[in-house]
This record gives structure tokens, sequence and C-alpha cells, in this order.
């Protein structure tokens, strides 16, 4: 098996996998209630809270697997908060050390990019290599509060960035944008909610890049919009009209995923198209890519909405089936964080 930790913002999280059956079992400890009070992650409250969970979240996984049961440890080593990701590493390094098990770090957005192939790989852990070889090469979107990237993943496994967002990404604008709406953090989920029983072409939001082929993604605009469009609306009229604008301002989002994502698959060649990152919980987002996937006549993958969000499972499974991408974290020493995404040079 192996033992992954994930600490990279504020989940602290465990989990065993096994590449013989997947999952074994996961645990994450959330701290949205902490920081909901602050409307936002607090760094040095998130590192506390890892520094108070991870001992017994520790003492509950080694109680399922003994040492002789680990073939290696996997830990997430960036991109993320610094002092976070220092008390996963130091916890991982220092069990690795005792336990005598080769330690590995993991991107973290490597992790998003094949957690929607980990359910695959539960269907038929026999059959999983072959069945990936069918699914690549492979286009796929991560998209999360603080990252927006489109990828590839070519038939070495090699992974590519095809395009980025420039400013801010898909999940801050929608809880940037609950804020403006007055909506308490986070907010994403509550534009849903609120968005479901609203009309998405009430309001004309701007999609940005979305007559050219320019690779990126920008949001910084749509937000501005938003701000300007309330600005003009008197309290009755918003609260009127507050389900209509949640729907549009949500539309705009998933527009402009969807539409890029569609101009890279024009280009051809590709086998299968996958969503991962906390946004991709988003029903209306999960929806527009199943469509997506049925008219270019792609099978889909995304993610479990239990491997949305930041967990360990995904590094676990990224250690397996991307070593290549993996870095060797045995040496003496706390490791150098990854503060970029390096998917691919440059």
């Amino acid at each position: 098996m192996i033992l992954a930790v994930e600490s990279s913002c504020d989940e602290s999280a465990l989990a065993l996998w096994d590449p013989r059956q997947g999952v074994v079992n996961e645990w994450v400890h959330s701290q949205i209630a902490i920081h909901s009070e602050y409307g936002g992650i607090v760094p040095d409250l998130a590192s506390r809270e890892h520094l108070q969970n991870f001992p017994w979240l520790l003492k509950t996984c080694m109680e399922q697997a003994p040492a002789s049961s680990l073939n290696a440890i996997a830990v997430t080593c960036g991109p993320g908060l610094a002092g976070c990701l220092a008390l996963g590493i130091s916890m991982a390094k220092a069990l690795a050390f005792a336990l005598e098990k080769p330690l590995v770090g993991v991107n973290h957005l490597r992790g998003h990019a094949w957690s929607p192939f980990i359910p695959v790989h539960g269907q038929d852990p026999d059959a999983f290599v072959s069945t990936l070889e069918t699914a690549l090469p492979h286009l796929g979107l991560i998209v999360s509060g603080g990252n927006t990237v489109l990828f590839s993943i070519d038939r070495k496994r090699n992974l590519r960035i095809e395009a980025q967002t420039i400013d801010d990404a898909a999940g801050e604008a929608l809880d940037k944008g609950a804020k403006l709406l007055g909506l308490p953090y986070p907010g994403g989920p509550l534009i849903e909610k609120q968005g479901a029983l609203g009309n998405p072409k009430a309001f004309d939001f701007p999609r940005a890049f979305a007559n050219n082929r320019q690779q990126r993604f920008s949001f910084s605009g749509l937000k501005t919009s938003l701000r300007y469009t309330l600005e003009k609306l008197a309290d009755a009229e918003l609260e009127s009209a507050f389900a209509d604008i949640c729907a549009s301002y949500q539309q705009a989002v998933v527009d402009a995923l969807v539409l890029k994502t569609r101009q890279v698959l024009q280009g051809g060649g590709w086998r299968s198209l996958g969503l991962s990152g906390g946004v991709a919980n988003n029903s209306v987002l999960r929806e527009a890519f199943q469509q997506l996937g049925k008219s270019q006549r792609l099978p889909v993958h995304i993610a479990e909405p239990r491997h949305t969000g930041d967990n360990a499972t995904m590094i676990a499974f990224a250690s397996w089936v991307d070593p290549a991408g993996c870095h060797d974290l045995n040496a003496k020493g706390l490791p150098g964080f990854q503060p970029a995404l390096p998917l691919t040079s440059y």
C-alpha cells in the first residue's frame, strides 16, 4: 500500500491506497467552518489546525496499516501555502525515516490531473493499464479556487499545459462574486444553489477570449462586470433578480471553461476528456462537460465528488500512475517546495 499525505491548504488529509484494489481508506479533516468566519483561508490558522489534526489522523491510519503493509509514502510538495506544506512534508519525512520507506513528493496539480482516473482504476484494477492506454491522449481541465488549467496527457503519460488563467481562477471568481452578492465563504456552492432558481440568460456577463484561439482564460473582467451590474440595481431590484444574477454569473464561468476546452478539442487526436478540482463538483459544469464529450464522441472522466477537493487519495494515485513526475524526497534535510506548476517545461 501507499500512505499519502495532503496539506497544501486547509484540508488535513491522509489516504491508504493499494494498486491491487484501489482506495483502502481515506481521511479528510476540513477547516471550512473555522475559516468561514474570516471570509477566506488564514494561512497561520490553517497551519495550526494541521498541527492539531495530523497526530490523531495518523494514529487512526496506522492502526489500519502496519508498517509491513506499506511500500511507500507520498506527500504533496507544492504548490500551496508554505507553512501548511512544511507540516505535511515534515511529518511524511519523519514517518518515512522511522519506517525506512521510500518517500516521494507529488505536485498537487498532478494529483488533480490524474484524479478522474481513480474510479476507472477502481472498476477493474487488473485491466487499468490497458484501459488507460485507450484513453490517451487525454485533455483535462483542473478548475479550483486557486487554479484553472487545461492540460493534456500524451501516450507516454507526459503532462503539458494547453491553456491557463492569466488572473483569477474560476473558483476564485465564483467565491469573490459570491462575496459581492453578500453570500458567505465559500460562496461558489451558494451561487450554484441560488442559480438553480434563476434564468442563466437573464444577464449578459462577458466571456473572455471566447471568440479567438488564444490559449488562456480570464475571470477578473467577469468579476468587475458583476460589481458594475450590482451598483446599478436598487435593493428591491437586486432582491427580485438575485437568482437570475447568480445563474447568469455562474453560466458565464461555465461557458468560458467549456468554450476554450472545445476550441482545443477541435485540434483533433483526443481519446478522452477529463474534469477535476473543487469546482468540478458544480453540477452545471459537470453536465456541460458531459454534453461536450457527447458532441465530440469522447468518453468523459470526471473526478468523484469526494476527490474533487484537496484529498490524499489523488496524491497516492498520482505517485503510482505517474512516477516519472514525482520527486525523490529521501535526501537529508527538508526539500524545497514546488511554487510553480511543473506539468511541463514552458
